[in-house]
């Protein structure tokens, strides 16, 4: 009997530890999406067309999953359409223009504001009660954020990036919203299914608005620079398809299933800790030490804030960007729960 159960207990341990690495690999691969963003649109490609080929790439990729969870086109139409227009065209598109006007990690940061604006819909939209320690928790991160774009200097970022950053948040918002109704039913969606399908319809609403076939594709054929260093564009973009994206869902989606909603929380963070400092050491963006100190603040507050909601939006607030974007799928009754997403990412089980 103790044997058994010593064994189990080391099962578990290593179950977890493997979840904790897979969870770590997906937070650096969100992490990495603007690293390898930016240095495409300085080079001539438009935000919204890097975002389409993002969208695009991956699309293709998740195909033979999207086929295998063909049904979900009938059973739940709505929440793939909604999925796809807000957590990946939407987030993506605010998010990849933000980073044309400002750094890498003050973009990402503000993103985690996400978790503070979900805390305003839970209270007045859906008048649900939120704890202290929720409001507390916002309250630090607009503080943070306070500090992250100099408020005091009269804000030293363009604020059209500022705008665009928010905007991603907002979406973000729309995200979380739409998850609270994704998995109620016994109906739930196969989360593996809504990540496939929502880079499909997001892929497709962005070839109508982008209109991919009026853009100067050469500039593929060419290099971009990362801070000295001279790359091949097609390299970036399969950077962005195959790591920043597959390769983050899919990580995030085994690990999610693995942790506990704490751990997966706290991991969820370290993508903007793992943004900024990509984009320091590739990139060359610096930021101050009120800037470092604020984006602490901002990651202590949104971590405060998702942890402490009393019932949050299923997952509300781990994932930003470029990263949450799975986690909105879980099926009801799943053990993943709040802030369980080894990074943006991954889907109920679950982002950037």
């Amino acid at each position: 009997m103790h044997e058994t159960s010593g064994t189990e207990t080391s099962l578990r341990g290593r179950s977890r530890g493997f979840g904790l690495g897979l969870a770590l690999l997906s937070a650096l691969a969100f992490g990495g999406s603007g690293v390898a963003a930016k240095p495409l649109i300085a080079a001539g490609l438009e935000p919204l067309y890097v975002t389409w080929l993002r969208s695009a790439g991956a699309a293709l990729v998740m195909l033979p999953v999207a086929w295998r969870h063909r049904a979900l086109l009938f059973r739940r139409p709505a929440l793939l359409m909604g999925f796809g227009l807000l957590a990946v065209a939407g987030v993506q598109a605010c998010y990849f223009a933000a980073l044309s006007r400002i750094p890498v990690g003050v973009a990402l940061l503000i993103e985690y504001l996400a978790p503070a604006l979900v805390l305003g819909w839970v209270r007045f939209v859906q008048r649900r009660p939120v704890s202290r320690a929720a409001a507390a928790g916002a309250v630090l991160a607009v503080g943070g954020l306070a500090c992250v774009v100099e408020v005091w200097a009269g804000l030293s970022f363009d604020v059209l990036g500022l705008a665009l950053a928010l905007g991603a948040a907002c979406c973000q918002v729309g995200y979380f919203v739409l998850s609270d109704h994704g998995g109620d039913d016994e109906d739930g969606a196969h989360p593996l299914g809504v990540i496939a399908y929502g880079l499909i319809f997001g892929a497709l609403l962005l070839t109508v608005v982008v209109r991919p076939w009026n853009v100067d594709w050469s500039v593929l054929a060419g290099s971009a620079d990362m801070d000295g260093t001279t790359l091949p564009a097609v390299l970036l973009v399969a950077w962005l398809v195959l790591l920043a994206t597959v390769l983050a869902y899919l990580t995030g989606v085994i690990s999610v299933r693995r942790l506990s909603p704490q751990v997966a929380g706290v991991v969820a963070c370290l993508e903007a800790v793992i943004a900024t400092v990509l984009a320091w050491v590739l990139l060359g963006e610096h930021l101050s030490a009120p800037q470092i100190i604020g984006g602490a603040v901002v990651l202590i507050g949104a971590f405060i804030a998702q942890s402490s909601t009393p019932k949050p939006p299923r997952d509300v607030a781990s994932r930003t960007g470029d990263e949450t974007r799975a986690e909105a799928a879980m099926p009801a009754g799943s053990t993943r729960s709040a802030g369980s997403t080894g990074s943006a990412g991954s889907v109920g089980s679950t982002g950037t």
